[in-house]
């Protein structure tokens, strides 16, 4: 059974989202505020996070952030469209998508299976590689652990994190476009996926760079990509 966290202080469309992940065989818990989330990933087994940035006691980048600490499930942030600056900050921290509200529930549905498919079976790399584990310059990914590691230690990722790198470490060398990425790796259509690629990017730097500002590994080529450099 796959279990399903539903994270709004509005009641009417929590509600709504229980009917419409019922629907679809999901299990559901609810929480109101970002405190009683966190309580409840602490003593359930969830696959996926549904959650509302704005809430009393804790807001949703707040609870995302604490959550991050210690746990990789998929975040799907729920947004009104005048929050632009919190779905950045959101996936900045780790954020794996965002739904804007009021959101089309097939819409919705879709990024619920697109999320679990990658987190429940990471294997099937986007690059459509065979091989269990894949080297590229000083890193090591072994997709049977879904593990990354850099020099021999280990890159604590993000699902969508993950998922990139495997992207980039399967076509080393090669430039890929924002809207490419998005394809392979949100299985969607690259509608506005520029910033929302951008800022992955930006965080993988952040974690393998030892200068984000100057990357050696994961670098733009302007006005067409990004690709991964293996050379030191």
């Amino acid at each position: 059974m796959i279990n399903i966290l539903i994270v709004d202080d509005e009641k009417d469309i929590v509600q709504a989202l229980k009917i419409y992940l019922s629907s679809e065989q999901y299990n559901t818990f609810e929480a109101y505020t970002g405190r009683q989330a966190l309580e409840i990933l602490e003593r359930e087994e969830i696959h996926l996070v549904l959650m509302d940035v704005m809430m009393p006691e804790m807001d949703g980048i707040s609870a995302l952030s604490a959550l991050r600490e210690k746990n990789n499930v998929p975040v799907i942030l729920l947004t009104a469209k005048s929050e632009d600056a919190d779905k950045i900050m959101g996936l900045n921290i780790g954020a794996d998508d965002y739904v804007t509200k009021p959101f089309n529930p097939v819409e919705l549905i879709a990024r619920v299976r697109s999320q679990l498919r990658r987190y429940m079976k990471l294997g099937g790399s986007p690059g459509a590689s065979e091989k269990n584990s894949l080297r590229v310059g000083p890193f090591e990914l072994d997709d049977k652990t879904k593990t990354l590691t850099q020099d021999g230690e280990p890159v604590v990722l993000t699902p969508t994190e993950y998922r990139i790198m495997q992207l980039f470490m399967s076509r080393p060398g090669e430039v890929l476009s924002p809207k490419e990425i998005y394809r392979q790796v949100w299985k969607d259509e690259p509608f506005g996926s520029d910033s929302t690629v951008a800022v992955h990017i930006r965080h993988l730097r952040e974690k393998l760079e030892i200068n984000p500002a100057e990357p050696r590994y994961l670098k733009v080529v302007w006005a067409q990509g990004y690709k991964l450099c293996g050379d030191r």
